[in-house]
């Protein structure tokens, strides 16, 4: 199989499941770290003549991060593509499945049972928290209903303040964010990389916890640690 990816963590799960599988991915697929193939630009504008150049047996993409147009030009072109749709932790096992199969894996790789039975049970949220958690600043943009980072966070004990919003990652400015007065406000590094410099003064007096993008919004081997690693930052929020 010779097969190009135009999603992060499908990324990291075909390189570490089906090594040489990969010929080309997007420059945003930064796992593993040592992936050594041909770069097609970003997800929401790939380089459709590079990818075509590389002869790929499948592309695989993702119905939310890649643009449709992108998708319909490589099909045109004469090119499977295989689309993921991702909006819970269970879709995800699912999904996965399906794409390491599509992609020629044997088996069922390790991490895959073990991702499942760390979400089988994760840790004990206590109390239910109420939080809202921006993606983006310069417009401030939070996560909204249907998002397969709120499920995380739901199953974490975490219920975001705007899930049952029309949208799915509505704008809100950061007035009316803290006029909803969460227990806590949920800053991950990406896709908009906050920091400790960079997102918690919007919010003084509220609790902030700095989260790993990668393991709130990706899904492949990073969901067997995903609930331990948010676990502690949650409980490490502060003012």
């Amino acid at each position: 199989m010779r097969v190009v990816s135009l999603v992060p963590s499908l990324t990291e799960a075909v390189a570490l499941t089906v090594p040489g599988a990969l010929v080309g991915a997007t420059d945003w697929c930064t796992h593993p770290a040592a992936l050594d193939v041909a770069r097609i630009r970003g997800t929401k504008n790939p380089d459709t003549d590079r990818i075509l150049a590389l002869a790929p047996d499948l592309v695989i993409a993702n119905e939310e991060e890649n643009r449709a147009p992108d998708l319909d030009a490589l099909r045109s072109a004469g090119l499977e593509v295989l689309v993921t749709e991702v909006r819970t932790v269970t879709q995800a096992f699912r999904e996965l499945e399906r794409v390491l199969g599509a992609c020629g894996a044997p088996v069922r790789p390790r991490w895959l049972d073990e991702a499942e039975a760390a979400w089988a049970a994760p840790p004990e949220p206590g109390t239910r928290t109420t939080a809202v958690v921006p993606i983006w600043r310069r417009p401030w943009m939070v996560l909204g209903r249907n998002t397969f980072a709120g499920d995380v966070l739901a199953r974490l004990g975490v219920h975001h303040l705007y899930a049952a919003h029309p949208e799915r990652y509505p704008r809100v400015p950061p007035d009316e964010l803290r006029a909803a007065d969460p227990d806590l406000v949920v800053l991950p590094d990406e896709p908009y990389r906050f920091t400790a410099e960079d997102g918690p003064e919007a919010f003084p007096g509220l609790r902030c916890a700095l989260v790993s993008g990668r393991h709130l919004t990706w899904y492949g081997p990073s969901l067997a640690e995903a609930p331990r690693v948010l676990g502690e930052a949650l409980r490490a929020a502060r003012p």
